[in-house]
């Protein structure tokens, strides 16, 4: 809308004109305001350069004297932490000298030098340790967090200003603050992380040590007073200490079946015992829980001993073992029948074929007056076979061309044919040469265990007896053993003598002389001598 529009000329025109006179007075008085207006703007806008560049150089004076201050502050920080370093590396640590908060050496450490304590004592009073004046580290992280604040406000600042210059001049520095700050804060979490560590390994060593005091002095309370019961025991119990026992096996039997309490008890008493070693093998009636000086007493007593000693010679046959057993333990001769043709629960070897002759071995035996029948069996055939791998039976074996159960069969008939040990080698060789010859046996052991006698005197008509086992009619050898055989007669059955006898006579039963020969007529001369034997003790006993 234009002034025409606003403001109607008078009818007259007159107050136009004089009001255009009037106006151009007041445009002659205003044109000098409007000329000057301009020339200050002109002024103005060339004083604005020179007022930005002057602005910028205050604004950058600032910074490089702040950023100076600011260096100065790392420069001194960084030099204190170096010293701090050094000074701890020189032996701060190891001298063990204590100051406190104003550099003073405190009584009772070992003085250091003039030097090292004066600049301990700067350390300690600028608050380097992190023991320092209160408030210094708190006040030292207030400082750098307005730093952070103010270079970020800063910065938010000149990106509204639009101050390229500024921005040029300070990005440089940004940058190198920005490297310092995360240099400290590096420096810090490090310092934060060793002091961590220091105080987890003094807290594992205390723990450590204090555990290991006490789990020591457990230990040592044990070692010299182990626990024990007190008193003689009540019940009954039976043990058995093994032969070749030590004190340690005996104290381990015991605890076991709860007669002591530990076996260092028992060992201190029986360490103190000077009748110990006297400690026959066998079975004891012991009480339960009883002192450790009582069971030792116990064991000594002869009227303890409660097992079944028994000993089973050489050549008994199996039926002959039943017997004996059953006589010593009370056990009917049917239950170790019954047990004997259980082969597998009694543990005999494959080659046995199931058949516990030969296998039940003979020797001592300390019976546990509870064991049935079969634990009693089984204990002789356990005792076979440890003798058997000692021996290296089955390797050995295949040396004579024979299976381990037949050398087991001719060991028995050695044992039941030798008149000594010594003839054992002999009569094997006898034997070896009928079985290579292809000729029988021909003895009369074996006619006699067809027959089930025990007897000297023996038969044209017994030989004929129908059996497996007599070895006048059938070869090589008898089905099985004869008997139970011993260690000597299995070595010899397994190392036969050199020699080419195919005979042999025991032609004095008395003595066990025995005879042997390698042909017919030595073996009629040899046979006659034993008729004369025989008919000058007809009993036909040895």
């Amino acid at each position: 809308m234009s002034d025409v529009d606003l403001f109607s000329d008078p009818p007259n025109g007159r107050g136009r004109s004089g009001r255009g006179q009037q106006g151009r007075g007041r445009s002659g008085r205003g044109r000098p305001r409007r000329v000057g207006g301009r020339r200050a703007r002109e002024e103005q806008h060339d004083q604005e350069p020179y007022e930005q560049d002057e602005y910028e150089q205050q604004a950058y004076g600032r910074q490089q004297q702040y950023d100076q201050q600011q260096y100065d502050q790392q420069q001194q920080y960084d030099q204190q932490a170096y010293e701090q370093q050094q000074y701890e590396q020189q032996g701060y640590g190891r001298h063990q000298q204590q100051y406190d908060q104003y550099g003073r050496p405190q009584p009772g450490g070992q003085q250091q030098a003039p030097q090292q304590a004066q600049q301990h004592a700067q350390h300690a009073q600028s608050g380097q340790y992190g023991h320092g004046q209160p408030g210094q580290y708190e006040q030292y992280e207030q400082d750098e967090y307005y730093e952070d604040e103010y270079d970020e406000y800063e910065e938010q600042g000149r990106g509204r200003s639009g101050h390229l210059l500024d921005d040029q001049l300070n990005r440089g520095d940004r940058g190198d603050r920005e490297d310092q700050r995360r240099a400290r804060s590096k420096q810090r979490r490090r310092k934060g992380k060793g002091r961590a560590a220091v105080l987890f390994a003094m807290a594992f060593l205390v723990a450590v040590v204090g555990t290991g005091g006490v789990l020591g002095y457990a230990w040592l309370d044990g070692r010299m007073h182990p626990p024990d019961y007190s008193g003689q025991g009540s019940g009954n119990v039976i043990v058995q200490v093994k032969d070749g026992d030590s004190g340690s096996a005996i104290a381990t039997t015991l605890q076991k079946h709860d007669v002591v309490k530990s076996v260092r008890a028992f060992l201190k008493v029986y360490a103190h015992e000077p009748k110990a070693s006297s400690l026959q093998p066998g079975y004891y009636q012991m009480r339960l829980r009883m002192s450790s000086k009582a069971a030792m007493a116990l064991l000594l007593d002869p009227k303890a001993r409660a097992g079944n000693m028994i000993t089973l010679p050489e050549g008994l046959r199996a039926n002959e073992v039943f017997e004996k057993l059953s006589k010593k333990t009370k056990i009917p001769v049917k239950n170790f029948q019954a047990a004997a043709r259980d082969g597998k629960a009694l543990g005999l070897p494959s080659y046995a074929k199931g058949k516990v002759e030969g296998y039940l071995y003979p020797g001592q035996y300390n019976l546990d007056p509870n064991a049935p029948a079969k634990d009693i069996l089984k204990q002789m055939v356990d005792r076979f076979n440890q003798e058997a791998r000692d021996l290296d039976l089955v390797n050995k074996s295949k040396s004579v061309g024979l299976d381990p159960g037949q050398v087991v069969t001719l060991a028995s008939l050695l044992q039941a044919e030798g008149g000594t040990k010594n003839d054992y080698p002999k009569i094997a060789r006898v034997l070896y040469n009928r079985i290579k010859a292809g000729r029988p046996l021909q003895l009369d052991t074996t006619v006699l265990y067809a027959l089930n006698k025990r007897t000297l005197h023996v038969t044209y008509k017994d030989t004929q007896v129908k059996s497996p086992y007599n070895s006048y009619q059938v070869k090589p050898l008898p089905i099985g053993a004869i008997d139970s055989p011993g260690m000597d007669a299995l070595k010899a059955a397994l190392n036969p003598a050199k020699g080419d006898w195919l005979f042999f006579v025991t032609t004095d039963p008395s003595t066990g002389y025995t005879e042997y020969g390698t042909t017919e007529a030595e073996f009629t001369r040899m046979k006659a001598k034993l008729d004369r034997w025989l008919a000058a003790h007809p009993e036909g006993k040895k």
